[in-house]
């Protein structure tokens, strides 16, 4: 994508009838900068120098829209299959234990996220970290959007990062995303204990030609996992988790529980309640698909 990027840095140019030379004076950089751009060689572009050199040479966000792939190779190899992979998949399976799914994050909540790396290097790095993340979510609102399914650990909702603001804001992306038809939400609470996948995150990913693939993640590691009979382990693990998890309905309730500030733990229903709901559930769903924001929730204080 480098080499790519660089072609047509190279043939924008010429057609501009620049020399290397002036177009490192219109976008700020040494004639050697634009000449390792070309030659796809040195360091990548950053995002602002391809937006500079997008509007140097009239590319009309030709160039803007190629960074992230550009950005992409900086990633070990599994990591880059992995993003391919997600950006073919029909349908998306994630258990989220400890941050919402970049696929949902809002900028500022993923700004807040990435913020955290040990190993970031500026601000610069930073934003274009941002850009790639919320370049990624364009998929979700495509015609060839993938159906999402997402369980979130309960400290996914606990944990305030970026400050009350920010947090509030991304739950309130959460509710909103679960409005559409090809998004679910659960929330696996506290309460169901341990769990095979706890320590990490978890990707289920399924393909066009049928093929499946999972994808764990830690603080510090990934690996993505395509043997067959591995990923029908983890399959199973994933299928463990959405059953321990709260029904969908009920799950909203907690995350609009817990933007409102007041939820508590002991206002979680019992495991018996839980069960009987989600029997409601199975009994009308031939009547439609499940969205958030139905009857109440027993032994849950009325909203004013």
């Amino acid at each position: 994508m480098a080499a790519l990027f660089g072609a047509r840095v190279r043939r924008l140019r010429t057609a501009a009838g620049l020399t290397q030379a002036q177009l490192g004076d219109l976008t700020h950089v040494v004639s050697t900068r634009i000449t390792q751009i070309e030659r796809a060689s040195g360091a990548k572009p950053t995002l602002e120098l391809a937006r500079a050199l997008d509007a140097a040479l009239g590319a009309d966000d030709l160039l803007v829209e190629l960074w992230p792939y550009v950005y992409r190779e900086a990633f070990p190899d599994w990591s880059r299959r992995f993003m391919g992979y997600s950006e073919q998949a029909v349908a998306v399976r994630q258990y989220a234990a400890h941050v919402v799914p970049g696929l949902l994050q809002t900028e500022d909540y993923a700004r807040a996220v990435l913020s955290l790396d040990a190993l970031l290097d500026s601000e610069e790095q930073l934003e274009e970290r941002v850009a790639a993340r919320m370049g990624r979510q364009a998929r979700l609102s495509s015609p060839d959007r993938p159906e999402l399914w997402v369980v979130l650990d309960e400290a996914v909702l606990r944990r305030p990062i970026g400050g009350h603001t920010v947090m509030r804001n991304q739950l309130a992306r959460l509710l909103d995303a679960a409005s559409e038809r090809h998004i679910t939400l659960q929330v696996l609470p506290f309460d169901q204990g341990g769990h095979e996948a706890m320590g990490g995150s978890l990707t289920i990913l399924a393909l066009p030609d049928g093929s499946e693939m999972a994808y764990t993640e830690g603080a510090d590691y990934g690996q993505l996992i395509e043997e067959p009979a591995n990923v029908s382990r983890y399959k199973v693990i994933y299928d463990r988790l959405r059953a321990a998890a709260l029904p969908p309905i009920m799950s909203l309730d907690t995350i609009r529980s817990a933007m409102e500030g007041d939820y508590r733990g002991s206002n979680l229903p019992s495991r018996s309640e839980r069960r009987r709901l989600a029997q409601e559930q199975l009994q009308q769903s031939g009547r439609g698909r499940l969205r958030g924001g139905g009857r109440p929730v027993p032994g849950r204080r009325p909203r004013p």
